[in-house]
C-alpha cells in the first residue's frame, strides 16, 4: 500500500504558476504509475496528467497540454505537477493518485489540494 500527500496548492492570479507536489510513502514508489486528477465545484473528477514508472511518456488532457508538466523523482518518492499560464477554469481540488499498471484502476489517492485561479 502507498500513502499520498499533496501540497503546493493556493490562490494565484490568472497567468500565474503553481507547482504541486505529491509525496508517497509505503511500498516502492517506482513501481507505481502516477497521475494527477482534479475536481471543480459541481463537476466530476477528471484526469489531468499521468507519468509512467521511469518518468517518460507523460500524457495530458487536452485543456492543459502546453501549460502543465508532470514529472517524478523516484529517489524522493515524489511526483510533481508544474502548472503555468493558469486560467480561472483550472480552479479545482487537485488529487494525486497511484496505480500499479496502466491496465488497472487508480488504487490509491491523496486527500487533495485546492488550487484557485482568480481572474
Amino acid at each position: 500500500q502507498v500513502q499520498l500527500v499533496e501540497s503546493g496548492g493556493g490562490l494565484v492570479q490568472a497567468g500565474g504558476s503553481l507547482r504541486l507536489s505529491c509525496a508517497a510513502s509505503g511500498r516502492t514508489f517506482s513501481r507505481y504509475v502516477m497521475g494527477w486528477f482534479r475536481q471543480a465545484p459541481g463537476k466530476e473528477r477528471e484526469f489531468v496528467a499521468q507519468i509512467n514508472y521511469s518518468g517518460d511518456r507523460p500524457s495530458y488532457t487536452d485543456p492543459v497540454k502546453g501549460r502543465f508538466t508532470i514529472s517524478r523523482d523516484n529517489a524522493k518518492n515524489t511526483v510533481y505537477l508544474e502548472m503555468n499560464s493558469l486560467k480561472p477554469e483550472d480552479t479545482a481540488v487537485y488529487y494525486c493518485a497511484a496505480r500499479t499498471s496502466v491496465y488497472s484502476q487508480y488504487q490509491y489517492w491523496g486527500q487533495g489540494t485546492q488550487v484557485t485561479v482568480s481572474s
